[in-house]
Formats: C-alpha cells, structure tokens, sequence
C-alpha cells in the first residue's frame, strides 16, 4: 500500500487555511504526524460501506484503474472517471463538506471528509458546485455535490472527475492522508 500525501494536488497556499473541524496545518518547525497505515480492515470496512459510484450515469464496470499511472514525475493515487461536461457528482458517502476551492491542478475541488473523520474523499476538476453546496454542510450518500468538469490542469476536452479516497491521521487534516486506490472498492469484481 503506497504511503503518502495529496501534496501535489494541494497547494501550500491553500493548505495554510483550515478548517475549524479539523485540526489546523502545523508550523514548518513542528513534527509531522505519522502517515496513517491502510490495513485490510480498513479496505474491509469501506467495502462494507457499499460506496455509490461518484458519476451514477457512468457504469463502474467501463472506468479503467488509473491509480498506479504516473502524472508529471508522481504517482496518480487517484481513479479519473470520463463523464460528459456536466453530469452529476454525488457523495460516495455520507459527510461533511469540509473544504471548498479552486486549486491550479485540480481545479474546482471537493473535500468531503466521513462522519468517523476516518477518511477523506477528493473531487477535482469540477465544472460547478451543487447549488447552495457550502463549507461545514452535511451531505448524504447519493447527494448531488457538483458536476463533472475539466478545470485546472484537466485537458479542457477531456472532462472528468479525478477522484481519490485516503484515511486521514488520528488528528484530521483535510489535506493530508494515506491514499488508497478506489477503483477496488467502487467497482465490483467482473
């Protein structure tokens, strides 16, 4: 299991804002915290989880693995799901939307963290937000949150949504996790 950070889909501007949830970004001098370890457990409890499939008018089954792929000298850790401009994005789960914003790879980003503050789930390249969709709002599993897109570095005519899940540390940073493929636990086995 890979271990690491969405680093380079954050950037660092955006990481020293927090959120008042959330524990806040520490200064340079302090330790880092330790990169949460993804057991089968956890992989166990997520699949129990049944997550919806993030664009429901794409079946699951046609989405190529993009996980391992390498994207400009660093792993993807992340599953791009082709959908037209526009389609709906749902919560894979039920959450909070803990944080909204415009990042230059990404842009027009989700981070909706779960009710355990245990994992995060990422949305980048958005077209648009759900209407009235805010910062701290409960969302339900299924809810409509936005809509594909091609912003940020996304080839603007190759709309899709990056999507990734990671746990998050003991203390939760919206920004910072362990990231685990999602394709496994949003497409059932052929």
């Amino acid at each position: 299991m890979r271990r690491g950070s969405l680093a380079g889909f954050v950037l660092a501007a955006v990481a020293s804002t927090s959120t008042a949830a959330l524990t806040p970004v520490p200064t340079p001098a302090a330790s880092p915290a330790p990169t949460p370890v993804v057991s089968e457990a956890d992989l166990q409890e997520l699949r129990e989880r049944a997550l919806v499939f993030p664009v429901p008018q794409i079946s699951p089954g046609t989405v190529h693995d993009t996980y391992d792929d390498r994207r400009a000298g660093h792993g993807h850790e992340a599953l791009d799901i082709p959908a037209p401009r526009g389609a709906p994005v749902v919560a894979v789960d039920t959450g909070v939307v803990t944080k909204l914003f415009p990042s230059v790879p990404g842009g027009l980003t989700i981070y909706l963290v779960d009710e355990s503050r245990r994992y995060a789930y990422y949305y980048a390249h958005l077209d648009a937000y759900a209407a009235d969709l805010a910062e701290g709002q409960r969302v339900a599993r299924g809810q409509v949150i936005g809509y594909v897109g091609s912003t940020g570095n996304a080839a603007p005519d190759a709309p899709h949504l990056h999507f990734a899940i990671f746990k998050l540390e003991p203390e939760p940073r919206w920004w910072h996790g362990t990231a685990l493929d999602p394709h496994p636990l949003l497409v059932p086995s052929r």
